[in-house]
């Protein structure tokens, strides 16, 4: 195709893994032409060598962002709240902007600042922005300029409790969801529980309560109802493996559970039900996700008590950051929306 067909894209902040994800799609979709990304630590230096993956496939060096060009499309990959507090500089850049932090996901500027200890800095903008779930909200993202995208263990959460709860299959009451999750989600700077020595092998909780996206998925979800997040680091790189405890009403089976499903998400192209009888791979699995887009999503009833056990997988960087992110990019654009994100991910891996 020619380059008149395609979209000109900065990335800000793109030395760290979120933005090197985004870039890795980026150069693989054939409506996206990334013209610069930035890094204040690497500027000057060839992209390739913050991300050898990319080797061959960008000759892209890094500069600073005060060097920013116009682009069609800016993408923010920078710390929490850097994006908001410099976003008419962004704005002056690029018509559409897509951030993959946290800064513009919740709509409410109290519930901001109960989660992030501190006032939002442009709060009046914060209805501006589409929360970036295509699943929820794939009519409110066409044509959209402002692109919020979702946290990686909200997500999760999100698409695995989201149809039982549009369609009363759940019972209001206390939803317990565990992630175990990979590395990557810490981001790419070290830190002393980074460290390979007491990183390697680990099975550590380090959110237990409190964890930030649970405002997210309270948002975004239906109803009024106590949702209650853990997350434990595990020694994977990618990947979250989300189990979510809940309970249906009194003469509900699994087959209502099913049947929510496929009428909530019968035409997503990036949802898979996951619920086979036999065989090792019976539930989803993060490991057969890396670098895909899909969302796995399995379940299994306790009849004699009424729970449900809701599990979901997604790789971190992809279906939970850059890939939505993408997705969501298609969705606005007019695109055909699996455009960039076929890879169908590796057996074994």
């Amino acid at each position: 195709m020619s380059m008149h067909d395609q979209k000109t894209v900065a990335i800000v902040g793109g030395s760290g893994y979120a933005g090197g994800e985004f870039l890795r799609l980026a150069l693989n979709h054939p409506h996206l032409n990334v013209t610069q990304v930035t890094s204040e630590r690497n500027a000057g230096t060839m992209v390739s060598m913050v991300h050898p993956n990319l080797r061959g496939r960008t000759n892209l060096k890094f500069r600073r962002a005060a060097e920013l060009d116009e682009a069609d499309i800016i993408v923010l990959a920078l710390p929490h709240g850097h994006a908001a507090h410099r976003i008419a500089e962004f704005e002056a850049r690029g018509k559409i902007i897509v951030d993959l932090s946290a800064d513009f996901r919740l709509k409410d500027p109290e519930v901001y600042r109960a989660t992030y200890g501190e006032d939002h800095p442009t709060p009046d903008k914060l209805g501006e922005w589409v929360y970036g779930n295509p699943e929820l909200h794939r009519e409110d993202l066409r044509g959209a300029t402002r692109i919020a995208c979702a946290g990686c263990f909200a997500t999760s959460v999100i698409l695995a409790l989201y149809p039982l709860l549009k369609l009363g299959v759940l019972l209001p009451k206390d939803i317990i969801a565990t992630g175990l999750v990979g590395s990557s989600a810490a981001g790419a700077s070290a830190s002393d529980s980074s460290h390979h020595p007491e990183r390697a092998g680990s099975l550590r909780v380090y959110k237990p309560v409190g964890h930030r996206h649970t405002a997210e998925a309270q948002q975004e979800l239906p109803g009024h109802f106590p949702l209650h997040l853990t997350a434990i680091s595990t020694p994977r790189v990618r990947g979250i493996l989300t189990t979510a405890q809940a309970w249906i009403p009194d003469g509900y089976s699994d087959r209502d559970v099913w049947s929510a499903y496929r009428e909530v998400y019968a035409q997503e192209p990036f949802i898979r039900i996951v619920k086979v009888a036999k065989g090792i791979h019976r539930y989803p699995d993060p490991m057969l996700l890396d670098g895909t887009n899909y969302c796995d999503i399995g379940f299994e009833m306790d009849m004699d008590t009424g729970r449900v056990v809701l599990m979901s997988a997604i790789d971190n960087l992809v279906k939970g950051t850059a890939g939505h992110a993408i997705q969501s990019l298609n969705i606005a654009l007019d695109w055909p929306e699996t455009t960039g994100l076929e890879f169908a991910g590796l057996h074994p891996a």
